[in-house]
C-alpha cells in the first residue's frame, strides 16, 4: 500500500479542515481526489506531500510510519514531489529550470542534457528549452512544473488541479502526460480535480471528499438552494437559476443539494414527457464511461445525467440540441 492514513485529523484554530478515520492509496495507480471547493482536497495533498503535519493521527507510506522531524521527513520528501495550481518557475529558461533539481542531486552534465531533452519530449516541450519561463502560457507552465518535478525521480507524483487554468488543448495535453507518467515510468499519481468527467477519464480509482470527509457515495450536481412550500405542503427546491422542484424533505429555507445523475431521465423535444420536474435544456457533451454514457445539459448550469448505453442507443441525441430533462423528487439527496 503506497499510503495510509489512520484518524488523521487537520484542524486550524477552531476549524476541522480534514476528519479521515481511516483511507488507503495504492501504489502504482493514478488516483483522483473529487470534491467541491472547500473540500479538503489540497490540504490532504499537502500531508501527503509531507509538507504539512496533521494535528492527529498517522499517515504510512509503504508501511513506515512519517514523523515529522527533520531527522526522518526528509527521507519521505525525497520521495513525493507536488505540482502547485499555480507553479512559479524561476525567471531563467527552461532548460535552467528543470535543470535545477538535477544540479542539486549532482548529475553529471551530459547525463542532465540527455534528461532534459527526454522530459522536455515527454511534456511535448521540445522547442521551448531556451525560452524563459516566465514568458510561458498557463498550459506551457504547467507542463515545464511536471517536468522539472519528475527531474527528481519521485516515486509518487502529486498534482494540485493540474488543469485547472489551462486551457482545453493544455488539458488533453496534460491528461496524456500523466497517463504516460504512470504507464511508461511506472510512478503513482495522485491528483486533485472537482471534474467528475476528468476523474472518470483519467484516473484507475477516485476518493471523493466532502467537507473534509471521505463521502461514502460520489455527490455530483451540487447546487444551493432554497426550500419553499405552497399552500398544499408541497415542498419545492429552487436553485439559482430560478427553477424550481418538487422534492420530498423537511427542510426549510437554504439548502445544498446534490442531484443523482443516475436517477435523472434525458429525451429528445420530440418526446415531450409531460412530467413534473421537467425543463429544456442543451445537451452541450457526450463522454463514454466504462458501462455507462454520461451527458452534460445546460439548463442554465450544467448538470450531468448517467445513461444505460442500451437507453441512450433508442435515443438519437446529437450534440447541440434542445432536449428535455426530469430530475424526479427522489433524485435530490440533500447535504
Amino acid at each position: 500500500m503506497l499510503y495510509e492514513i489512520k484518524n488523521l485529523v487537520k484542524q486550524y484554530d477552531d476549524r476541522v479542515v480534514l476528519g479521515l478515520p481511516h483511507a488507503s492509496l495504492p501504489s502504482g495507480k493514478i488516483i483522483g481526489l473529487l470534491g467541491p471547493n472547500g473540500a479538503g482536497k489540497t490540504t490532504l495533498l499537502e500531508i501527503l506531500a509531507f509538507l504539512l503535519a496533521p494535528t492527529l493521527g498517522e499517515v504510512f507510506y509503504q508501511s513506515s510510519k512519517v514523523h515529522h522531524h527533520e531527522s526522518n521527513i526528509l527521507a519521505f520528501r525525497q520521495k513525493v514531489v507536488l505540482v502547485q495550481q499555480k507553479p512559479i518557475l524561476f525567471s531563467t529558461t527552461v532548460f535552467k529550470n528543470i535543470e535545477f533539481p538535477l544540479k542539486i542531486r549532482k548529475q553529471n552534465r551530459i547525463d542532465r542534457k540527455r534528461i532534459i531533452e527526454d522530459l522536455l519530449r515527454l511534456v511535448g516541450m521540445q522547442g521551448f528549452k531556451d525560452a524563459k519561463a516566465h514568458h510561458l502560457s498557463g498550459g506551457e507552465t504547467q507542463r515545464i512544473a511536471i517536468a522539472q518535478a519528475l527531474a527528481c525521480s519521485p516515486e509518487v507524483i502529486l498534482m494540485d488541479e493540474p488543469t485547472a487554468s489551462v486551457d482545453v488543448e493544455n488539458q488533453i495535453i496534460i491528461e496524456r502526460i500523466i497517463r504516460e507518467i504512470n504507464k511508461d515510468k511506472g510512478i503513482s499519481v495522485i491528483f486533485t480535480t472537482h471534474d467528475m468527467i476528468q476523474a472518470t477519464r483519467v484516473a484507475d480509482e477516485t476518493m471523493f471528499l466532502y467537507e473534509g470527509r471521505i463521502a461514502e457515495s460520489i455527490h455530483e450536481n451540487i447546487f444551493s438552494g432554497f426550500i419553499e412550500t405552497d399552500e398544499t405542503g408541497q415542498k419545492y427546491c429552487v436553485l439559482l437559476n430560478q427553477k424550481k422542484f418538487q422534492v420530498q424533505t423537511d427542510r426549510n429555507g437554504p439548502v445544498r443539494i446534490s442531484i443523482k445523475p443516475n436517477l435523472l431521465t434525458i429525451r429528445p423535444v420530440t418526446e415531450h414527457p409531460f412530467e413534473s420536474n421537467t425543463y429544456q435544456g442543451r445537451l452541450l457533451q457526450l463522454t463514454h464511461e466504462r458501462n455507462r454514457i454520461r451527458a452534460l445539459v445546460d439548463m442554465d448550469m450544467p448538470i450531468s445525467v448517467l445513461i444505460p448505453p442500451l437507453v441512450f442507443a433508442t435515443l438519437s441525441l446529437k450534440l447541440g440540441e434542445e432536449v428535455f430533462l426530469t430530475c424526479p423528487p427522489e433524485s435530490f439527496e440533500f447535504l
